[in-house]
């Protein structure tokens, strides 16, 4: 994926320089949030000049090393997720916040369209103080001007130790487009975010 091998091309140019691989770390930023199916999340982010890059994994769980056969079948604790690097110079954490509440249903406790169970919750993990402040803020924005009645239940919390999910989910959508598809519209994911939302714009 062009956005995977844009960050790969700037980490190696980072290290064979020297002194600038802390730089280039500088200059990059992480976010993470659970949207229900992490295929699903990916798409919108990638989308965006100024994502780096997107991994699908999981995070707030309570045991080590989660695997997708654990998590799926619920206890652990994890949330499906997706963690973006970012430059901010480039996109604001108020523009992948934004993104992240037009792709979600915000008014569900433990699950995202068809997927039911806390694996499946939505959720904001933020990095440090400023995302924590901007993330509340922009739940408390939309709790004013959402367009549907219903109250808003998406969690903030820190985030905690992210475990990227094994390697057939990674871009899962531009690898098996057709089943991805298939799953979206079985799933009624495009379908709910559209009577919460509007139709997206063209």
């Amino acid at each position: 994926m062009m956005k995977n091998k844009t960050f790969t091309a700037l980490l190696l140019a980072a290290l064979a320089l020297p002194g600038l691989a802390g730089a280039a770390d500088a200059a990059l930023a992480k976010a993470t949030f659970a949207g229900g199916c992490f295929w699903c999340m990916e798409p919108p982010y990638d989308k965006l000049d100024g994502v780096v890059s997107t991994t699908s994994g999981y995070i707030g769980g309570r045991t080590r090393n989660p695997t997708y056969e654990a998590v799926s079948a619920g206890g652990t604790g994890h949330a499906e997720a997706v963690e973006i690097v970012y430059d901010p110079a480039k996109v604001s954490y108020a523009k992948l916040l934004d993104v992240f509440w037009r792709n979600i249903d915000p008014t569900v406790r433990n699950r995202q369209f068809c997927d039911v169970g806390d694996q499946y919750r939505s959720a904001i993990f933020y990095h440090d103080a400023e995302q924590k402040r901007l993330a509340e803020a922009s739940k408390a924005a939309l709790a004013k001007s959402k367009p549907f009645p219903q109250p808003i239940v998406t969690e903030i919390v820190p985030a905690g130790v992210f475990t990227a999910a094994e390697a057939y989910h990674q871009d899962y959508y531009l690898k098996n487009p057709v089943r991805y598809k298939f799953y979206r519209y079985r799933c009624g994911r495009d379908q709910r975010l559209e009577e919460l939302w509007g139709k997206p714009a063209s």
